[in-house]
């Protein structure tokens, strides 16, 4: 990253060439970006699986009013959770790669020191004014729970580094582990709450108990991968991690608050039942988000090396393969959803969701969008960081009249909508600016081309899956799913293949990976003789 002329704030570069070097070595070991974005993907998709199971089951185990209050709770944690230590963790991202042994102690301390100190203040808070959430939600029982809430911001803030430091310490194998096992203790312990006690208390007690288990489980990876990291407390590492990190965290605290407010909004106009509904609608599909995260996290440092190295013409062509890949899955998909959405809706919730549907499809709009990877490119170019702080300002003034008038007028449709129409704004705002800082041409556009034929593909599969579902009437959810799902599937891989969007490459790569696993010994079936 580059802030001015020094590619550290605030700090001399030493020993550049070494330091490209041990960057280099560091950024990418064991195989390519995907195969390492494979694996963090798998993780993720089998521990968000175990999450992504507890509201069904919620939903039939507790009322309307009582899921929407359990949703408001955990909406402030989640709210807490990624603005209270204001992006400081991601700075790992950063400096761990490029730093001796010493430093990189100082950058893991540093950083648990900081989430420590803002997960402790926002647990004052709200025991000294548990009145804020009274306020927020018009539920005088939120000020019986601040405390508690207070509690579960404060366990969930510290171990939030724990994913970070180990995928920043370039441990792949090791963040899968903790990704799933997490996820898993997590809906042990939610399931175990709800069947003993199915209370909102007991529900509560169980994400404290989560969080003080990631707690531990953090300090023992720190102790056994940076031993005695305790002692290496530097101010000056501080004031650079905190000149990298802040104004991108100020940013993504705006954007937490762009993309949270609208359910406040709602929460205070509505009864906990309706915004049971709206938080059905505006549920986050697994697939996406944890694509999208899993990709990010190896594509920063991978960009930062390319930027180290002024390599601009490889972020470029890095950037569209990205693309391509996210679209390839995330157009399909979003062709799916959008003919089968509310099957999905009525077969996870029951019928009395059903209302959830047209806030889920309005929801569903941003998702060919999110196939455009920037955050990477923005954590590169240090010296642009204020351009995300200044956009974000500019989008909540945009944001707040627009929920305030759009729930008025329109309800819970409204507030939906503002979200979608705002997120599209910013989007397409950071493609212009940063396209012109990696100094993208036309001629880059053919770059993106497959892109375009992913969505003719997806367009013909949405289409052949409307057909067959009108062709069959009166089905029930579970099995107009299965129908759209196979006619998507089949008529996406054909006309992907009748465009010439996969490569001779990839074929070639399919084809023996196809080999290896036919060679896998335990495929095999045993000699005959060895059975007698």
């Amino acid at each position: 990253m580059v802030c001015g002329d020094s590619e550290y704030p605030e700090r001399d570069l030493v020993d550049v060439a070494k330091d490209i070097q041990q960057t280099k070595d560091s950024a990418l070991p064991g195989g390519s970006m995907t195969l390492r974005a494979f694996w963090l993907m798998a993780a993720k998709t089998l521990g968000f699986a175990f999450a992504f199971a507890l509201p069904p089951i919620f939903v039939r185990y507790l009322s309307q009013s009582e899921y929407g209050l359990f949703k408001q709770m955990f909406l402030i944690v989640g709210t807490a959770l990624t603005v209270v230590p204001l992006g400081f963790g991601m700075s790992a991202y950063y400096f761990l790669p490029r730093e001796g042994e010493q430093q990189r102690k100082q950058v893991v301390l540093n950083i648990f020191l900081f989430n420590a100190f803002m997960g402790a203040l926002a647990l004052i808070v709200l025991i000294l004014w548990p009145s804020l959430l009274v306020g927020i939600f018009k539920d005088a029982m939120f000020a019986e729970y601040a405390p508690l809430i207070g509690v579960v911001i404060l366990f969930l803030v510290i171990s939030s580094f724990l994913e970070t430091v180990v995928v920043a310490n370039q441990e792949t194998t090791l963040s899968t582990v903790f990704i799933i096992g997490a996820q898993l203790t997590k809906m042990l312990f939610m399931l175990s709450a709800l069947f003993l006690f199915g209370t909102l208390r007991a529900l509560v007690y169980a994400a404290v108990a989560q969080g003080a288990l990631q707690t531990v489980l953090l300090l023992y990876y720190l102790q056994l991968r940076f031993p005695r990291f305790w002692r290496e407390f530097d101010f000056s590492m501080l004031r650079t991690q905190m000149a990298y990190a802040i104004p991108l965290g100020c940013a993504g605290l705006l954007f937490i608050v762009q993309t949270d407010l609208h359910n406040y909004f709602v929460s205070h106009r509505f009864s906990p039942a309706e915004f049971a509904v709206y938080s059905v609608g505006c549920l986050e599909l697994p697939l996406f988000g944890l694509l999208r995260e899993s990709i990010n996290s190896v594509m920063i440092p991978r960009v930062s090396l390319l930027q180290k190295e002024n390599n601009t013409r490889e972020i470029i062509l890095f950037t569209a393969r990205v693309t391509r890949k996210l679209a390839a899955i995330f157009f399909p998909a979003y062709a799916f959803f959008i003919v089968a959405g509310r099957d999905f809706i009525e077969f996870l919730f029951t019928s009395a969701y059903s209302a959830s549907w047209p806030i889920f499809a309005i929801n569903l709009t941003l998702v060919p969008l999110s196939i455009i990877m920037v955050d990477a490119v923005v954590r590169a170019y240090a010296e642009h960081r204020y351009y995300l702080l200044k956009l974000r300002v500019a989008m909540l003034f945009l944001l707040v009249p627009g929920l305030w008038l759009g729930v008025a007028r329109f309800g819970l449709l409204g507030a939906v909508g503002t979200i979608a129409f705002v997120s599209v704004v910013e989007r397409v705002a950071l493609v212009i600016k940063f396209g012109r800082v990696l100094r993208v041409s036309r001629s880059d556009l053919a770059l993106f081309k497959d892109v375009g034929k992913i969505a003719v593909a997806s367009l013909l599969a949405g289409s052949m899956a409307a057909l067959s579902r009108s062709l069959l009437p009166g089905l029930k959810p579970f099995f107009v799913l299965a129908v759209c799902g196979v006619a998507v599937t089949v008529s996406y891989v054909a006309a992907i293949l009748i465009l010439k969007v996969i490569t001779a490459e990839e074929i070639d790569l399919a084809r023996r990976s196809v080999v290896r696993w036919e060679r896998w010994p335990y495929w095999k079936r045993a000699p005959a003789d060895s059975l007698s």
